[in-house]
């Protein structure tokens, strides 16, 4: 994926970690590319690729290499960590190591292979402040003013967390989109329902911002996570069943770090067409 390819179209990757799936475009060694167009175009499933989040791969003076997330609706992500997993492990096996740093508008996180070649990362530390979730205005975090009563929690994205009886019983579509643009979210939020169905194991079904139901959500697993474990429900350390597969949450001194698996499902080339009509 370099610059010479450029006037055959654009290289992309598809990867998904549990369902949760990517376009990922490796523009290291020259401008960025991705447009709000672009994104909206590519994200479209019937007449472009299709994805949940966008990741565009760029240079790093202080890291590996950097990451821009951008959804479907062409709007930024601040966050995504099932597809900062699967492109930590694309970057691995490039520079054949098993382990990377890398940065995003988080600041600077890293990501190891395990044994099992489960793929970790650390998501940094949760923003648990109003202030930095963030909400229209002070407020406990942890006790929304919400039918609900959901909790706040930050991973370089907003997160409202409700926590259900069956998460699985719960019309996320409805509620999620609801939740995602009531006025206490300036920047509009990921929306999850979680319930407890073993110590320190959840459920967990989300709602993303500018993007809609996912089968899974990196960023709102370890927000869910966080929220369980201040509201007294769990531990520290939690497994959490999505829609897709299994994560399981590890809340550290030094971050959250979340662990699962990664697919590398194909590499392709948008059309100088496709890309023309979108510019």
């Amino acid at each position: 994926m370099t610059e010479q390819h450029a006037p055959l179209g654009l290289p992309f990757m598809k990867m998904h970690g549990l369902g949760n799936d990517f376009v990922v475009i490796d523009s290291r060694g020259r401008e960025a590319v991705t447009t709000p167009a672009l994104a909206r175009a590519l994200g479209d499933r019937n007449r472009g690729v299709g994805f949940d989040q966008l990741a565009e791969i760029r240079d790093s003076d202080i890291a590996d290499f950097a990451l821009e997330f951008w959804n479907s609706d062409g709007s930024r992500a601040g966050a995504c960590g099932n597809a900062t997993r699967c492109v930590s492990d694309y970057m691995m096996r490039q520079l054949g190591r098993d382990a990377v740093t890398l940065v995003t508008v988080r600041g600077g996180l890293s990501a190891q292979r395990q044994a099992d070649g489960l793929v970790s990362v650390n998501m940094g530390h949760p923003q648990l402040d109003w202030a930095e979730v963030p909400l229209s205005h002070a407020m406990d975090t942890l006790h929304l003013p919400l039918a609900g009563d959901p909790v706040a929690v930050g991973m370089g994205n907003p997160h409202a967390v409700f926590f259900v009886p069956d998460a699985t019983a719960v019309d996320v579509a409805g509620l999620g989109r609801v939740v995602e643009h009531d006025p206490l979210f300036p920047q509009r939020t990921n929306v999850e329902f979680a319930s407890l169905t073993a110590p320190d194991h959840l459920r967990m079904r989300v709602w993303e911002r500018g993007t809609g139901i996912t089968l899974a959500c990196g960023s709102g697993a370890c927000a869910t996570a966080v929220a369980a474990h201040r509201r007294g429900l769990t531990g520290r350390r939690v497994v959490l069943d999505v829609d897709g597969g299994r994560l399981e949450i590890d809340w550290r001194e030094d971050g959250v770090w979340m662990t699962g698996p990664t697919a590398h499902v194909f590499d392709a080339v948008l059309t100088p067409a496709f890309l023309a009509a979108h510019a």
